[in-house]
């Protein structure tokens, strides 16, 4: 193999040059395949990261959120009996002082716990006379109507925490009139 000699400048033959520059214009091309693959790596990881961050936050967001819901569902008990002593004492005939001051601080008590339940984001589902929902009201029983579909009774007030039910109302739906 003939070798190359040096020009008068002193620089290589061309035919030496042009191996080397093509094996740097590969290699550079491979560096920057390599970084272009590692910079998208590290911005896939860094969106995935963010990703992560904004789950844990809305998922620590919901869990303060709903955290009293099921104090909650048991203070709906305690709710349910002061309505069925109000409507008790309400349905006796008695004209006794004694007892309508009764009636009122249970009335009373009721109230205040529905302000503080309210102030937590709990709220009464009253359905009287709305079209029934299967998502919000369970239907117990079915009396024929002109407005079907309507409900007509309610028998237990349905409870929402925020956007969520913490129980349906128990409620009576008019049904079609029989021929």
């Amino acid at each position: 193999m003939p070798e190359a000699r040096d020009n008068e400048a002193g620089q290589p033959a061309p035919a030496e040059r042009e191996p080397k520059a093509s094996g740097a214009n590969e290699v550079s091309k491979d560096l920057e395949t390599e970084l272009a693959d590692t910079k998208d790596k590290l911005l896939r990881s860094l969106a995935e990261q963010q990703n992560i961050r904004r789950m844990m936050q809305r998922e620590r967001e919901e869990a303060v959120k709903f955290a009293a819901s099921q104090l909650a569902k048991d203070l709906l008990e305690t709710l349910d009996n002061l309505r069925r002593a109000i409507e008790s004492a309400s349905a006796t005939e008695s004209g006794d002082a004694e007892m309508k001051q009764l009636v009122s601080g249970v009335e009373a008590t009721e109230r205040n716990l529905l302000v503080a339940l309210s102030r937590h984001g709990v709220q009464k589902i009253d359905p009287l006379g709305e079209t029934f929902d299967p998502h919000r009201h369970q239907a117990v029983f079915q009396r024929p109507d002109e407005e079907e579909g309507r409900i007509i009774e309610v028998l237990q007030f349905g409870y929402m925490l925020h956007d969520r039910l913490l129980r349906p109302a128990m409620v009576g739906v008019a049904g079609p009139r029989e021929s």
